[in-house]
């Protein structure tokens, strides 16, 4: 089992934590974030530091005190620096671009497909084949990330499609090749 949740979480400057039971809410120079957090992981807030308890020593209370505690962390990195993911467009005549608050994407099917960019995220195309997505929830940017890598997700023969920008797609042969 991981141990990181034994790892205290460090408050930056500029940025406040508040406790309302099981309700956190991180305020910070990027906006606010707010989240029920488990039960039964107690958090405590001493200065400058936020450490997380758990109540005893089973794989799920050990689980949940790791997954209580990144969650947290995320949501202070949130407020304090946000969260970016970059896909690329690959494929001839595969382009994005934005049209007002939509993201038009051209990959290769009769017709556009189009994405309305959600509240708190923001989407960038700084080029035809790139797309950035921004904001201060790292589950939001993920998911709007992945529902937009998924309408035309890498194939392994020629590696057409959106992905992302650090993401290796293993190239298959096709089948002339020996």
């Amino acid at each position: 089992m991981s141990r990181i949740g034994n790892k205290t979480v460090a408050i930056p400057a500029g940025v406040e934590v508040k406790q309302d039971g099981f309700n956190v809410t991180v305020k910070g120079p990027k906006g606010e974030l707010s989240r029920s957090l488990n039960e039964n992981i107690a958090m405590n807030v001493e200065g400058s530091e936020v450490s997380f308890t758990r109540p005893s020593d089973d794989s799920r209370m050990k689980a949940l005190h790791g997954t209580t505690r990144a969650i947290f962390a995320n949501m202070i990195e949130g407020v304090n620096e946000g969260f970016a993911k970059t896909l690329k467009l690959v494929g001839v005549g595969y382009r994005a671009q934005m049209q007002g608050t939509k993201l038009v994407l051209n990959v290769g099917y009769s017709h556009p497909v189009e994405f309305e960019t959600p509240a708190g995220l923001k989407i960038e195309t700084p080029d035809t084949t790139t797309v950035i997505i921004s904001g201060i929830s790292k589950q939001n940017v993920g998911d709007l990330a992945a529902e937009i890598r998924s309408v035309r997700a890498p194939e392994p023969y020629k590696g057409k499609g959106i992905r992302y920008v650090d993401e290796y797609v293993r190239r298959k042969e096709g089948k002339t090749g020996k």
